[in-house]
This record gives C-alpha cells, structure tokens and sequence, in this order.
C-alpha cells in the first residue's frame, strides 16, 4: 500500500505536489488561527495551484482518453459532423423560439395599441366636438367600445360628462398643465399600497379636458388576441391564476415566451415612470395559426396553414435527424473497421516485439486494410523464417568458428630444421575455413618433407577433406620408420597413391584434391616430388623461372590412377614456389586474371628478397589486381630455397 502511494505521489507532478502542500498549509493556517494576510495568501496560492493541477489532470485524462486512435477518430468525427450540426440546431430552435415569442409580444401590442388609438380617438371626439345629448355619446360609445371593458370617462368643462356614472374619475390638475393635447398609453395608478396598470387617453380643447381609462386584467389581456396564451405585466399584475396557454397540437409544439421592457408613466405624476415586462406565453402553433389562418386539408382533416407548415418543419426535422443518426452510426462504424484493423495490427506488433512471429493478425474484408493486414502477416512469416536462418547462420558462423580454431591449429607452427633449405608457408581462406593444405614434415636425417593442396569446393567440406589429407599424409610418413629405430625413404608416388585410394574409398565421388608433395634430401640437396594435378611449381634459378610439371592427375578421383615421382637438385640459391589458384586466378575489374607470368615477373623481381616478404608481395599484388580487400579464393603459397 505504501509502494502504491508513493507511486501515485510520483506520478501527480510538480503541480498537483505543491498543490497538496500548500492545502496542507493553508488548513493547519486556519485551525491555528493564524493572521489573515497569511491566510488570504495560503488561500489564493491553493485556488491558483488547484486550477493548473486541475488543467492538468483534465489534459492528462484527454490524452489518455484519445491514446487509442478509435477513440481520437470517434472524438474528430463528434467535432467535424455532429457538434457543428448540434450548434446550427441549437441556434435554430433558440433563434426561433425567440422571433416566434417576439412575434406573440408584437401580436399582442399591435392589438393594444390599436384599442388605445381608438380610446384616443373617442376622447378627441368627445372634447373637440361636445354633444349636445351626453346620453347620445354614451350609446355611441357602448355600441362601438373600444374592447376595452370597465372603462371610465370623465369630461370636465363648459360641459361635464361621467361615464359610468358613478364614476369617481377625475382629469389630475398635473396633466391640465401639459402642453401635448392628446396623450393615450399605457399609465400606472396607485390604489392605497398597490399600483394598478390602465389603458388610458387625455384630450383637451378650448376648456373642455377629457380623461379615459380601463384596467388591465389578465383575462382581459388574454383576450386582445383570441388563442394566443397569456399576457403579463409583471411585476404590477402579478402571477396569473388561470393560465390561458392552448394545449400543444403535437409533440413538437413547444412552448414560447416574448419579452419586451415598456416604460409606463404614473398617473400622479407625469414626469414619473415605471419600468415593466411585458411577457406572452404561448405555444409555436398557437402564433402560426394566427399568422397563417387560412384552413386547408391534410389526410381528412382541417388544420391551419400555419400548423401544416409547423407539421412539415418537423418532419423533415425529424427526417433530418434520423439521417444524421444513420450517418453518425455509419461513421462510428466506419471508424471501428479502421482503428479495429490498425487495434490488431497493435497487438500483432505487440506479439513480434516479444519475438512471437507466429502470430497472425484476423483478415476481414477485401480493401485495402486487408490487403495491409495480409501484408503485415506475411512480414510476421519472413521475419519468423529469417529468425530461424539467422539462427541456423548464428550456429553456423559459431561452428566454422570453431572449424577455423581447429583448422588454425593443423597449420604447421614450427618449421623442421635443416641446414641447407629453408621453408617459409602461408595461408589466406577467403572464407572462415580454407580448402587449401599445406604442411611441413619433419623425417630422419634431418631430411623434411613438404606438401601443398587445393580442395575441390570450399567451407566446412573442404576443410574437412583438406584434415583427413593431412591425417593420411603424416601418418603414412610416421609408420615408414621401423619398429627398431631404422629409416627407409619412401616413395613419393607410392605415398599419393595410397592418398588417394583412401580419399576415394572414404570420400563422395565429388571431393578431390590436387596435391603437390615433395621430400628434400639433406645429404644430397635432392628434392623427389609427385605432383597430383596440382599448378606446376616455379623453380627460380640465376634469374630465370622452370615450372615442374605434373606428374600425375588428381587425387580422390579415380581409384586406379599412376602416379610418378621425380628429382630435381637444388642449388645454392635455388628458390621453389607452389602456391594454389587464388594467387593466379583471381580477375580485376574488367574480367582479366592476374596469371602465372606477372607472378613469375613478381618473384624475379624480389629474388633476393626474404621468403616472407616474397609472399606478402605477391599476396598484396593479387589484392591489389583485384581491387577488393575481399579473397576471390583461397590464397596458399609456400616456398622453399637453398640456402
């Protein structure tokens, strides 16, 4: 548990740290009752801290929210496609709920305002042509009212009239003194502690001043537009007790509201005022009806302009918005065959990180995420199969390794002693392992023995083949001494006779070797020598070059075959070079081989030069013909001189 909150406190941040500390602090401040500097510094470190830990949560959590590539591609989708088409709806429906409200705010104002223009006009009437009969004005009144019920109306001077009679209406002194001749409106009266709202006209002419008014009651005001809803002034008329809103045609009508502020003059004193609100509730069919009355047919039934037009709207609403569910839908599911498709090839990815390449990601479909599907699977069963080759080239590379080790070791190290021949030997593979032999051999009388060779084919075979040559060889050399300590030369072609029995007993017809074996007699500075098919050696005497021809063919081929066997002297001074092909056959840039006579040009030009450095030279004129630091073959070159 420990381990796990220290983890969590690690994994807050330098914010959401000090955050916690500073809250600490600030806690410990306010039960110590320590002064309120501190406090109030303590108290907005916390809220600052506390909204940048808060960001950071909130993006952290985003970034994890949006790691996985269905959910980031859902998250584009909602911004791109919905949230703009949510917004446009959204401003739709509030834009229209508030025209149609200001719609219902005018209906009702424009009918308002055209009773208050009539009550004006029958109070101009009355005060600029007074009747000789009140009673006629009053009949005239009652038959053409203004719609506006329990309305009063004073007239005071050369002739007086009060309607009702009982009416305690009078003309206020303040409004006599005013110049305007004609006023109507809407005014505001006070009746002990509570105001009442009137609609009222003043007129005035040559003496006679008339007054009009008539309170505004809800039911009243919900009757200037028949249908419509209810009509408040708030806040003089307070809430309504009956509300007068239709019941909704569908399931779409929704309720809407208009507000307009109106500034109301008070009836005691004309530069005073009062500001008001006037709200109508009423439902979207209720204003459309009113606007479009006009009744047609639909599937039977009668219905108004106006609620066929709000049917439609909704409908292709409706159908609007069934099509941005199926779309909505379509791409969520579209955006799941992508991130599901590139989800596996995560997890595929997952299993080759752990070295499972027979894991093979669910193919579906025939498009192009399915062709990168089968693709990756294909990557998944190539890297399996160069795993297992590079495996199996590990093992190998470790065995040849191990084959150069043993190879290195049947190299002669030391070179027999003699007193009158000197051999120096060198071997180069071009691979780990060479096909190319040579060896030195040490015989009785301080006599020696050498031989050199070339193994058909390379690599491990050929090196196998080039250490049972040399296993055939030194041991026929070892039993030619006798059990009682005597020595007989043996024949030189008598000895690859027998190499070459065993070699095609013990070997594939298609391993041989060409061989070059030669035994220098010290008494007689004589060198007998059999040469199996190997490249004729360059005997180098007083400045001139000899080859010393074959003397029979190769060994491992044929079981009958006859070799022979030859001596030549060697002179004081006398040099002799055997080498293999990789010194003469190797081809420069232009498909030219290097050859046997810039290599007799090279040893007559370094003569006298050391054997080791004759064999570095030819070697470093080789690579040179080749222009590559990489051996073409094997490259083997032993010499021996008189010394």
């Amino acid at each position: 548990m420990w381990k796990g909150t220290v983890d969590i406190w690690r994994r807050a941040g330098h914010v959401a740290q000090l955050f916690i500390l500073v809250t600490v602090a600030f806690l410990l401040l306010h039960y110590l009752h320590a002064g309120f500097g501190l406090q109030l510094v303590a108290g907005v470190l916390v809220i600052v801290l506390g909204l940048i830990a808060a960001y950071q949560l909130a993006r952290r959590m985003a970034r994890r929210a949006i790691w996985r590539l269905r959910n980031r591609l859902i998250v584009a989708y909602l911004f791109i496609a919905v949230v703009p088409i949510v917004l446009i709806l959204a401003l739709v429906f509030f834009a229209g709920k508030g025209i149609i409200g200001q719609v219902a705010v005018y209906l009702v104002d424009t009918e308002l305002s055209r009773r208050e223009r009539f009550l004006q006009a029958e109070v101009s009437a009355l005060v600029n042509l007074p009747p000789d009969n009140p009673e006629t004005f009053v009949r005239r009144f009652r038959m053409r009212g203004p719609g506006l019920p329990d309305t009063e109306i004073v007239l005071e001077g050369e002739k007086a009239l009060r309607y009702p009679p009982d009416s305690d209406l009078r003309v206020p002194d303040s409004w006599r003194s005013r110049e305007e001749r004609q006023l109507s409106g809407l005014i505001l009266r006070t009746d002990g502690e509570r105001r009442h709202l009137y609609a009222w006209a003043f007129a005035s002419h040559d003496g006679n001043t008339a007054v009009a008014v008539a309170p505004l009651t809800h039911e009243m005001l919900a009757g200037l537009v028949p249908k419509l809803g209810d009509v408040n002034y708030t806040p003089i008329m307070g809430h309504i007790q009956k509300s007068h809103v239709p019941s909704p045609a569908n399931l779409f009508d929704f309720p809407v509201s208009g507000v307009v502020p109106v500034t109301v003059p008070t009836w005691e004193t004309p530069d005073g005022s009062g500001d008001l609100l006037l709200t109508v509730d009423t439902r979207l069919s209720a204003v459309l009806s009113i606007l479009f009355g006009q009744k047609i047919k639909v599937f039977g039934q009668n219905l108004s302009w106006g609620e066929a037009w709000l049917a439609v709207f909704f409908g292709v609403l409706i159908l609007f918005m069934v099509l941005e569910v199926i779309s909505l839908i379509a791409g969520i599911q579209l955006s799941r065959s992508i991130t599901g498709a590139v989800h596996e090839l995560y997890e595929g990815t997952q299993h080759v990180k752990k070295y499972d390449f027979s894991y093979r990601v669910p193919v579906s479909g025939t498009d192009q995420l399915a062709e990168l599907t089968n693709s990756f699977n294909s990557m998944t069963a190539n890297l399996g199969r160069l795993i297992v080759v590079a495996k199996e080239k590990e093992r190998l590379e470790s065995e040849l390794a191990i084959a150069r080790e043993v190879q290195d070791q049947l190299f002669p190290k030391d070179v027999p002693f003699t007193k009158t021949l000197e051999l120096k030997g060198v071997c180069h593979p071009a691979r780990m392992v060479s096909g190319d032999y040579y060896d030195f051999m040490k015989l009785p009388h301080d006599s020696l023995a050498f031989a050199i060779g070339d193994v058909a084919g390379k690599g491990i075979s050929a090196a196998l083949l080039m250490a049972t040559i040399q296993s055939t060889m030194r041991t026929q050399i070892n039993t030619a001494t006798a059990a009682n300590g005597s020595y007989k030369a043996p024949s030189t072609a008598f000895l690859v006779s027998n190499l070459n029995r065993q070699l095609y007993a013990n070997t594939a017809p298609e391993k041989y070797a060409t061989f070059y074996f030669a035994m220098y007699d010290e008494e007689r500075h004589a060198l007998t020598y059999t040469n199996a098919g190997h490249l004729s050696p360059l005997l180098v005497r007083d400045g001139k070059v000899s080859l010393l021809e074959p003397t029979g063919t190769v060994v491992g081929a044929f079981p009958f075959a006859v070799y022979q066997e030859k001596t030549v002297s060697m002179e004081h001074g006398d040099m002799l070079v055997a080498y293999t092909d990789g010194l003469v056959e190797p081809e420069n840039a232009y498909g030219e081989m290097y050859g046997e006579e810039r290599l007799t040009e090279l040893l007559i030009k370094y003569t006298r030069a050391d054997s080791s450095e004759i064999i570095a030279r030819a070697m470093e004129a080789v690579v040179q013909w080749t222009g590559s630091s990489e051996l073409q073959d094997d490259m083997t070159m032993v010499v021996a001189r008189r010394i």
